[in-house]
């Protein structure tokens, strides 16, 4: 197999489209059975960014980035930057600010990374989403090789290029490409249905404590001896 591979299956920008109306990466990741997320431990550089779309993913050398470079010759309009970098954050100069703006030039919506960024205040200038594990200045090579749109791990997450990549400010969440149809249609019934609650709790009717029927499992809980409660005063 090559290194490089340059024809893969993604979601459907149709797809896609429909996963960027939700709100929270928080349902897509309940929805999975509580999976694909990355357990914050890639956060946004600036607060409020989200990015949705199909990866094409790289793993890139620690130390070096010259398969990056390479990688952002062939993006196509739509695709999320995701870098596997085994987790190394020592050296931020693996993606800069003109990498940054190349990759905004070609369509890129944005890049998902456990490494470390730079130039952060350009990227930002940029509007350009990017989620990182660190940031500093430490430079790196351009001499190692890689591979571009091949399966990559990261954060306890297998990464296939062409699943659907939903970042927000809140976590990265990964949805394979064979269930994204499916995994959309259980979450736009719980989002429904989160936003009937959210009504009924801002209309005074109660909380997710007896809404949601919690009341009823915390009553289960004590009554088997699991949990004590002081008595109501008199």
């Amino acid at each position: 197999m090559f290194d490089v591979i340059k024809t893969y299956e993604k979601v459907s920008p149709e797809l896609v489209a429909k996963y960027e109306q939700f709100e929270e990466s928080a349902s897509l990741h309940e929805c999975m059975g509580k999976k694909g997320a990355f357990g914050g431990a890639v956060k946004p550089v600036w607060p409020g960014t989200r990015v949705c779309g199909p990866a094409f993913t790289v793993e890139a050398r620690p130390g070096d980035n010259l398969i990056l470079h390479k990688a952002i010759d062939m993006l196509k309009p739509g695709d999320v930057l995701v870098v596997s970098y085994q987790g190394d954050t020592r050296t931020g100069g693996m993606w800069g600010g003109m990498m940054s703006a190349s990759a905004q030039a070609k369509g890129c919506k944005g890049l998902i990374t456990d490494g470390s960024v730079r130039d952060t205040m350009l990227m930002k200038e940029l509007g350009w989403p990017v989620f990182s594990k660190g940031i500093n200045v430490e430079g790196t090579t351009k001499a190692m090789p890689g591979k571009i749109n091949h399966p990559i791990h990261m954060c306890g997450v297998t990464i296939n290029p062409g699943d659907l990549i939903f970042a927000d400010n809140d976590d990265v969440v990964v949805v394979p490409r064979e269930i994204a149809q499916e995994v959309y249609d259980e979450t736009m019934a719980r989002e429904v249905k989160e936003a009937k609650l959210l009504k009924r709790i801002q209309a005074g009717e109660g909380t997710t404590y007896d809404l949601s029927g919690f009341n009823a499992k915390y009553e289960a809980l004590k009554a088997a001896g699991g949990i004590t409660e002081e008595p109501d005063p008199e």
